[in-house]
Parts: C-alpha cells; sequence; structure tokens
C-alpha cells in the first residue's frame, strides 16, 4: 500500500517477509536485478515516507529494503 509501504495482504511494513520470499522466487536467476528492483523501489518509499512526515533513517531503509536480499556466502 503506499505511500504507506505496507503490505495489502497483512498490514506489516514492506517487503513483509511473504514478500521477501516471492521477490527471491522471482528473482532466483538474478540478484543483481533483484537489488536493482529494491533500491530503486527504497528510493521513492523514501520520498512519499517523507512527504508524509514519517521520515526514516537511511539505515534503517538500507536494512529493510536491501540488506536481507544479498547473496550469502
Amino acid at each position: 500500500m503506499r505511500p504507506l509501504w505496507r503490505c495489502r495482504a497483512c498490514g506489516a511494513v514492506w517487503p513483509c517477509q511473504p514478500a521477501r520470499l516471492s521477490l527471491l522466487v522471482q528473482y532466483r536467476h538474478d540478484r543483481a536485478g533483484l537489488l536493482v528492483y529494491l533500491a530503486t523501489v527504497m528510493s521513492e518509499a523514501a520520498a512519499q515516507l517523507a512527504q508524509l512526515g514519517g521520515e526514516v533513517p537511511p539505515a534503517e531503509l538500507t536494512e529493510r529494503f536491501l540488506t536481507w536480499a544479498r547473496a550469502r556466502d
């Protein structure tokens, strides 16, 4: 649900756990593409949340949108 960036199904902040699993499956052969997509929507989310007065610290947005999606060794 934009501009709140919450999941329509469960109401948790997006990407919630089910959304993360879905994205990992969708981008299973293109981790770089997943990270580009997530960085793009993170930028959108930062702007929209700031307009609502709910500015989120950049480190928190990075954790929420990108850190979980990095390839693990």
